[in-house]
């Protein structure tokens, strides 16, 4: 392995390890920590938690190009209607990681749920996934958004060099970093202004749009299930597109352990910020429309932009700025979210033994935030990024499936597992199955890119291999790992 459970809790420096288990002490456990341990301390409130998941679902796409989807439907009427039905399947999801983190009160979201159902090695291809490649890639995409967006209103009259977007883009990355290894609170705060900011936004967009409405604009909404014909394969790369705009109501579960009243708040954070997403993306494609037809949509590189132009003359200018600050908090929701998969990873077992330690002073997992930043710099500057989130979308879905499954499978293998939130079996039944259903059609509607993303996965086995079962590590190797 990595390492073995982690020692009692020993001061080192500036860090302290975990319990003996290789778990922490945490409230719920009615035992008080004992002293000289550190534990990630329970400050996300219920609003806080609405502001992790509003703030990292709405990113740049609902303000850039939502044409993806119109592109895969043809139509308006369908378009809208897509829109709507992934928000309600994205809600049903939901739903089933709030039965999940309510009953297993650990962080790390997928990691852990897929630990607990289907054991060690497929959780382990999960956080390998992630690490290496999902997370830093991810980052580095919304990122670039925020550099570009950032640097819109000084270069207003020509193009934007490639250098400085990567350069601010850069600088947002170490920030948002630095943001979170420095203090819980204050990214929990940033996060609440950036969610406000982002429903700013989509008021902005919405308000005008109902006011058209009013005036009687809706010519683009006559006739709005005609258009081009829709192929076999159009709807479901449409409801792809839009389960991908609605990721990221799963980060919450990410840091259960640092929730306060996590079987009242977890649920209602959860429902809350997916009826408050779906109302607002529904609502701003309306709005989008009262004013942009279906092939002005699909020919504008910023529909927002675009949007605000035609109807707010020079207050358009600082759509580029919201949009900017609504990549900047899916950047610090993401980073916050995931790198407690990394703590938590590491504290089983599955990652190296510095990943689960904790600032003794500021109480935050400081390596596994700042593990992400050398190689997300990587992917900025040398990798080809949306070929990467290409390759491996189909494993988010396909990890997300097999979370909501084990949902299901944990009903008959533990029955009286406490479960004080509780969903009919229909939901996680027809989730998972939309999930490996895209999955499914992904392999056959691109196999090249899917194959090479499915090849890259399995990497994670023989890695298992080589640093969890082989125990018969040279001694330099297990010193390189952290045992």
């Amino acid at each position: 392995m990595f390492r073995k459970a982690a020692v009692p809790t020993v001061s080192n420096g500036s860090y302290l390890q975990g319990q003996a288990n290789g778990r922490l002490s945490s409230t719920d456990s009615g035992q008080p920590a004992q002293e000289g341990k550190v534990v990630l301390k329970k400050k996300v409130t219920l609003l806080r938690g609405i502001s992790i998941i509003i703030g990292t679902i709405i990113g740049a796409g609902i303000f850039i190009s939502p044409k993806g989807i119109l592109k895969n439907t043809g139509s308006v009427g369908m378009s809208l209607t897509v829109w709507t039905v992934c928000g309600i399947l994205s809600l049903f999801g939901a739903l089933c990681y709030a039965e999940l983190g309510t009953c297993i009160k650990k962080s790390g979201g997928h990691y852990t749920y897929i630990l607990e159902a289907f054991g060690p090695l497929p959780a382990f291809v999960r956080v390998w996934v992630e690490l290496l490649i999902i997370r830093p890639a991810a980052t580095a995409v919304i990122s670039l958004a925020f550099g570009r967006y950032i640097l819109e209103p000084f270069f207003m009259q020509c193009e934007i060099p490639e250098l400085a977007i990567k350069l601010i883009t850069a600088v947002g990355i170490t920030l948002v970093m630095v943001l979170n290894s420095t203090s819980v609170s204050w990214s929990a705060r940033i996060q609440m202004f950036l969610t406000f900011c982002k429903l700013v936004a989509i008021l902005i967009i919405i308000v005008p749009g109902v006011i058209q409405l009013i005036k009687g604009e809706t010519r683009h909404f006559k006739n709005a299930f005609a258009g081009n014909d829709t192929s076999v394969m159009g709807l479901p790369l449409a409801f792809y597109s839009g389960m991908y705009a609605y990721s990221g109501w799963f980060y919450l579960n990410f840091v259960t352990e640092e929730v306060e009243n996590p079987e009242k708040n977890i649920p209602l954070a959860i429902c809350i910020s997916m009826i408050i997403v779906t109302v607002g993306y529904v609502l701003t494609n309306v709005a989008y429309f009262t004013t942009i037809s279906a092939g002005e949509l699909l020919l504008s590189k910023a529909v927002a932009v675009t949007f605000a132009e035609r109807l707010m003359g020079n207050f358009s200018l600082a759509v580029p700025v919201f949009v900017a600050l609504s990549c900047f908090g899916s950047m610090n929701g993401g980073i916050f979210a995931v790198s407690r998969m990394f703590f938590v990873a590491s504290r089983e077992g599955h990652l190296p033994e510095i990943l689960s330690m904790i600032h003794v002073r500021k109480h935050t997992p400081l390596p596994a935030v700042i593990v992400l930043h050398p190689l997300t710099m990587i992917m900025l500057f040398n990798g080809d990024l949306y070929s990467l989130l290409n390759f491996l979308s189909f494993a988010r879905w396909l990890f997300i499936g097999l979370v909501v499954a084990g949902l299901i499978y944990l009903r008959y293998k533990r029955p009286d597992m406490p479960r004080p939130f509780k969903i009919p079996l229909f939901i996680p039944a027809l989730f998972s199955f939309t999930c490996l259903f895209m999955v499914a059609l992904s392999l056959y509607s691109d196999p090249v890119n899917t194959g090479i993303g499915f090849a890259i996965t399995l990497t994670g086995i023989p890695a298992y291999c080589l640093f969890i079962v082989w125990d018969k590590k040279p001694k330099w190797f297990r010193k390189l790992l952290g045992k």
